[in-house]
């Protein structure tokens, strides 16, 4: 099928050299699968040199039209031109000859393997023997330059979830992409490593490459981009309009089609008894190097405790002491009892409820049911246990009720949780733990890739758990998202506590700071200043 191009828009604030040749144009895109329409006659185009973001719920068919666009999928329907010519992409490998790579939002990484074997995988060069310091020294010069820092000779297995996000871009770049279609790039950088990112991606366009920017933080979409296009429902709602002038508030709108509060009401309260006591806690990561350095804490009944740090610094470790998952010297007590170097179960039954950063290999069992997902943690319990058997009238009477309380996406309850949307599984999971009546719960990243929707949701739920009197350890690399929820905040770093703020001393830019390994000293003459 052959489609004339359809002239570009004008660009707003971008320079006219990039709007006067398309560098990826989708025409009329169809993509479907049994019982949903994931892309319904789509038109998308990429300008030479600019940033274009792209926007939607989970599961509005974002992913679906890049993955068309990165050579994953075949559109039923519909034409994909590159820098003119059109294109039928067999494989991602054809699109990357063709200049187009993608880092994916749920990696595609070798676990068994180093940085350098996967940055390396799939090439032809080094034609039969790896020239492993060279290699590793020519990665870590990419890494440093670009501000992704990852020992190169780690194996992936090794590092945390957000230096494998690292690992996927510097895949892209080592391969010189001239279009990188990045898929939640930040989602586990600071404030100051995503300014620096921006920066980056700034000196790529100004070079003529050209980047498709996914992202939930429309903060961040607003800042980056210079068009924006929104989809709902496999369907394009706002195509390709300017970022300036645009509003947050307009995004949401049109992304979920309805308001969206940016901000929860937290209602304050006088936080209870201590319910988690961490006191000196050791422990080593998976390449047994110390990854935290005598951590304590305490979380009270009724109260959320934000753990702020970047990716690496020790807080997966720490919710893995915690939750039984990792031993460690130190103390964990929960409401008294010690629980450090005992068993997940035993864990489990002094009421401690877990949201793990990893949702679909550790947070879920992806082949099994919705069904076994919610019953999980019940299923040895009447009504659900009968004997030795489960009872699967009274399991599936419970899913129905989870799935329609906790509105998750599900066509039946017998439904694989893999096929289900990144919001959809962390409804699932927040269900499934929430139900459990916990008196802690260790939320580790819970709305890291969702949508504005599925995050109101999400926090929602965090504080009407709060409310009940629960005590939360909320784990994540959102800096909003900690000081919108958080009665406490500490911060993080090499696997120390650094800082703690309350609620109302809590400043994103001293926390930042002390984030990335600087101190107090150096956040006063900025403030001196102003």
């Amino acid at each position: 099928m052959t489609v004339a191009p359809e002239p570009p828009e004008p660009s707003g604030d971008a320079p006219p050299t990039a709007a006067d040749s398309l560098a990826v144009q989708a025409i009329g895109i169809v993509k479907e699968f049994p019982g949903v329409v994931a892309n319904d006659h789509v038109d998308f185009d990429l300008r030479r040199g600019e940033v274009h973001a792209l926007l939607g719920e989970n599961g509005a068919g974002k992913s679906t039209l890049m993955n068309i666009l990165a050579g994953l999928y075949r559109p039923d329907a519909g034409e994909v031109r590159v820098e003119g010519r059109p294109v039928d992409f067999g494989s991602p490998r054809d699109a990357i000859a063709a200049g187009l790579g993608m880092v994916h939002q749920h990696f595609t990484l070798v676990p068994s393997q180093t940085v350098t074997e996967n940055v390396l995988l799939g090439l032809d060069r080094p034609r039969f023997l790896l020239h492993e310091r060279e290699s590793e020294a020519e990665i870590g010069r990419l890494a440093e330059r670009f501000g992704l820092r990852v020992p190169p000779g780690a194996r992936i297995w090794q590092l945390s979830v957000g230096e494998q996000q690292r690992v996927e871009i510097l895949k892209m770049l080592y391969r010189g992409a001239r279009i990188l279609i990045m898929d939640e790039p930040t989602a586990v950088l600071a404030p100051q490593e995503a300014d620096e990112l921006f920066a980056t991606l700034r000196s790529m366009t100004a070079e003529g490459r050209s980047v498709v920017f996914i992202s939930h933080k429309l903060g961040e979409v607003l800042a980056i981009a210079d068009r924006i296009t929104v989809m709902r429902r496999g369907k394009v709602t706002a195509a390709g309009i300017p970022a300036t002038g645009a509003t947050k508030a307009d995004l949401a709108r049109r992304m979920v089609g309805r308001s969206v509060l940016e901000t929860l009401e937290r209602t304050p309260f006088e936080p209870g008894e201590v319910v988690l006591s961490v006191r000196d806690v050791v422990a080593d990561n998976d390449r047994l190097l110390p990854a935290l350095r005598g951590v304590s804490l305490d979380v009270r009944a009724g109260e959320i405790v934000g753990i702020a740090a970047v990716a690496g610094n020790g807080q997966s470790e720490l919710a893995e002491v915690i939750t039984g998952l990792r031993p460690c010297g130190g103390e964990v007590l929960v409401r008294g009892h010690a629980v450090a170097n005992r068993s997940a179960s035993t864990v489990l039954r002094r009421g401690v409820a877990h949201v793990p950063e990893d949702r679909t290999s550790v947070g879920t069992a992806p082949n099994l049911s919705l069904t076994d997902n919610l019953i999980m943690k019940r299923y040895r319990q009447p009504p659900v246990a009968r004997g030795w058997l489960v009872d699967e009238s009274s399991a599936r009477a419970i899913a129905l009720d989870l799935r329609d309380t906790y509105r998750i996406a599900a066509p039946t309850v017998d439904t694989e949780v893999r096929l289900l949307s990144g919001g959809n599984l962390q409804r699932a999971i927040l269900a499934r733990e929430i139900e459990t009546r916990p008196g802690l719960l260790v939320a580790v990243q819970p709305t890291r890739g969702l949508d504005v929707g599925a995050i109101e949701t999400v926090h929602r739920l965090l504080l009407d758990l709060r409310a009940k009197g629960a005590a939360i350890l909320l784990i994540s690399e959102e800096l909003d998202e900690i000081l919108a929820l958080s009665d406490r905040v500490d911060v993080m770093y090499e696997g120390r506590v650094v800082g703690s703020f309350t609620a109302a001393e809590a400043d994103i830019g001293r926390i930042g700071l002390l984030m990335t390994g600087g101190s107090e000293a150096d956040h006063a003459p900025a403030e001196a200043a102003g």
